[in-house]
């Protein structure tokens, strides 16, 4: 975050022109590779290895080689040797500064004294810039009397470098009464807490559209509702992990089917940051009270099922696929189908997947937790009382473990998390047939 920082200040100044800045920026990119690929090139771990520590950031508020060494998939010497090897993004931007722009060594100290003074940075927020420490850097930004305000934004952005680019940087946060936006797509949370979290687009809408594509992998060119599915997905991955985190404090939370609304006003006490994705901006928006109204006529964001597939006689088994998600249904049939899995049937809610089992009789029903309509448990309670027998795995973000533990209770075969992981839903998917 601190190059772009920098970088605006110095266009700001007249010292780089934006050519100039985003062939830095470009060569920065290619120098700083990530931990994970560089971890593989040098055969500490193996793709899989690092597959499954990328699944464990979504469930776990940690770095990559915090995990990777907790889990013990390297050593702690291993992970310092890495993070020499990939050096610092603040070293690697001033070199390739020097080497692109000409600019002396003396000068860039010059222009970092006075963008620290102009900013008003301390010696320790520069500390924090320079290293990328998110913990160091989104208080500077974003500090609030209300702490779970600072605590998702530092979740959020965490996230959007996980899955979208380590390209942004962030303005200072805004609190407001309304706001006025041409998109919002998000859910609340409810419980001890009555918290809505989202992104909106103001105005201009490529950044939501980059996380929306970044999160699904995909390669969406316009605001519509597979954006929202997107990014209602990625607001739920964030929800779950701010969640688990107030859950160890002794704080339920429910996390609700996500919204989206299209030309209308937020009204209430909230708290809006200023994301900046490649040069365009995306507001990621955080309630501040529980009466916030984020709009009042929802889209429709449901994605419509797909016609299931046909039943060979190789097949290894038949499924039905529940979720309120196309994103999600569609990496989970991909995944299923591509191992030799049948999928009869898909469907949005907890009301028609029941009607699905029933039509179907599958040899697994996988059930998203949390849907409108009808819940995952409540489909689970359904289908279990029409057949006792029925092998249902049940699909959850972090941070729902209460209804993961109910869910359990009532007959559920397994639970599988969010975002996916290919090993752990083929693994699952696997014992529950043989159970």
């Amino acid at each position: 975050m601190f190059c772009q920082l920098f970088g605006k200040y110095l266009i700001e100044k007249d010292v780089l022109d934006t050519a100039s800045y985003n062939s830095i920026m470009e060569k920065l990119s290619d120098s700083r590779a990530r931990l994970g690929v560089l971890a593989v090139a040098d055969g500490i771990i193996t793709e899989s290895q690092a597959d499954e520590i990328n699944h464990l950031q979504t469930t776990k508020d940690a770095r990559f080689g915090e995990i990777a060494v907790g889990e013990g998939y390297m050593s702690e010497e291993q992970l310092n040797m890495l993070l020499n090897k990939q050096g610092s993004a603040y070293a690697i931007f001033l070199s390739v500064m020097f080497e692109t722009a000409n600019i002396t060594a003396a000068k860039i100290d010059e222009l970092l004294k006075d963008f620290q003074k102009e900013l008003g940075f301390t010696d320790d927020d520069m500390d924090g810039l320079k290293n990328d420490d998110l913990e160091q850097v989104v208080p500077i930004f974003a500090f609030s009397s209300k702490s779970y305000v600072t605590d998702i934004c530092r979740l959020a952005l965490a996230n959007i470098e996980r899955f979208v680019t380590s390209d942004f940087y962030i303005d200072k946060i805004r609190h407001i009464s309304q706001l006025e936006y041409r998109c919002l797509a998000g859910q609340r949370l409810a419980g001890d807490l009555d918290v809505i979290i989202g992104f909106a687009s103001a105005g201009e809408s490529q950044a939501i559209i980059d996380i929306a594509n970044g999160f699904a992998r995909s390669n969406v060119s316009m605001l519509g509702i597979e954006v929202y599915d997107a990014v209602g997905e990625f607001t739920n991955c964030i929800s779950g992990l701010f969640a688990t985190a107030l859950s160890k404090k002794g704080s339920k939370l429910e996390i609700t089917p996500q919204f989206a609304y299209e030309n209308q006003f937020a009204k209430g006490d909230a708290y809006v940051l200023p994301i900046h994705i490649h040069d365009s901006e995306v507001l990621l928006y955080i309630s501040a009270s529980d009466n916030v109204i984020p709009g009042n006529m929802p889209v429709v964001r449901k994605i419509m099922a797909k016609a299931g597939g046909e039943v060979t006689l190789d097949s290894k088994g038949t499924i039905v696929i529940v979720d309120d998600s196309g994103m999600s249904r569609k990496i989970l049939r991909d995944i299923l189908e591509e191992d030799g899995y049948a999928v009869l049937a898909e469907a949005t809610d907890g009301l028609e997947g029941v009607l699905a089992y029933k039509t179907h009789y599958p040899d697994i029903i996988t059930l998203d937790i949390t849907m409108p309509n009808m819940d995952g448990t409540e489909a689970l309670k359904e289908i279990k009382s029409y057949d006792p027998n029925a092998k249902v795995i049940m699909i959850t973000a972090a941070g729902q473990q209460n209804k993961v533990i109910e869910a359990l209770k009532n007959g559920a075969a397994r639970f599988i998390t969010k975002p996916f992981n290919k090993e752990e839903i083929l693994k699952n998917i696997e014992e529950v047939l043989e159970s």
